[in-house]
């Protein structure tokens, strides 16, 4: 089993930043790319950043210049540094990971979080 834990959501004011965070645990032999989806109320879950086991990164357009996506391969950690946020940046945030697992057969993983909620208003 792999399990990913997100934390760092909660309220800020429309202009203010937050950071989440994700950590990944459990068997793994690597992860391969590690994402961050969000839903709001009433919507389809989005793609708001993903990042490579190499750092190469892609942005959702509406986050573009605001977002930043960073991870650290040693310890199975993502991260999202959210700038700039506006309303319509409320929602759930999820955390994925997708990898190879340490078992004999290094079956492939593709695990989700929990979510953590962000809510951007004044």
């Amino acid at each position: 089993q792999v399990q990913l834990v997100e934390s760092g959501g909660g309220l800020v004011q429309p202009g203010g930043s937050l950071r989440l965070s994700c950590a990944a645990s459990g068997s793994i032999f690597s992860i391969t790319s590690m994402a961050w989806y969000r839903q709001a109320p009433g919507k389809q879950r989005e793609l708001v950043a993903d990042i490579s086991s190499g750092g190469r990164t892609n942005y959702a357009d509406s986050v573009k210049g605001r977002f930043t996506i960073s991870r650290d391969n040693a310890k199975n950690l993502v991260y999202l540094q959210m700038n700039s946020l506006k309303p319509e940046d409320t929602a759930v945030y999820y955390c994925n990971a997708d990898g190879l697992r340490s078992d004999f057969q290094r079956r492939v993983f593709d695990s989700w979080g929990q979510g953590t909620q962000v809510t951007v208003s004044s």
